[in-house]
């Protein structure tokens, strides 16, 4: 079901987006970003301006009229790199920073942890970790 939205939403000519609100406001530089990202990614989106400002609350993404999703999916999956770590092959040590091997959905990587909250649990089978990759 695709709901009526209140606003326009398109990319200009350098890629960027842009949303015109009711009144006819133009806002250039409009960024998608997820509410929850990992736990549930299609729900509770918000479009902001470029000073960090929400313009629009999309509360789910499917309800959005298909050219707006694939906008807005096209922008997050270029600025989103979330891979699932399918297996740790090494560590370097229990003590951070440490080296981490493992085989992503994406392929092997490398990267390093700065210190332990860099790494936080999220449920008993899931971690969210921020690296460097090397």
């Amino acid at each position: 079901m695709n709901m009526t939205v209140d606003y326009q939403l398109t990319r200009n000519s350098y890629g960027k987006l842009v949303l015109m609100n009711q009144s006819g406001v133009m806002h250039e530089g409009v960024i998608p970003i997820r509410a929850f990202p990992i736990t549930s990614p299609n729900h509770g989106i918000a479009l902001i301006d470029s000073q960090g400002h929400e313009l629009v609350w999309i509360n789910q993404l499917k309800d959005l009229p298909q050219h707006y999703r694939e906008l807005i999916e096209s922008d997050l999956a270029h600025r989103e790199f979330m891979p699932e770590i399918k297996r740790v092959l090494k560590i370097s040590s229990f003590i951070t920073p440490n080296t981490w091997q493992v085989e992503t959905d994406r392929g092997e990587t490398v990267f390093i942890p700065k210190g332990e909250e860099d790494i936080r649990c999220l449920s008993a089978t899931s971690l969210i970790i921020m690296a460097f990759i090397s």
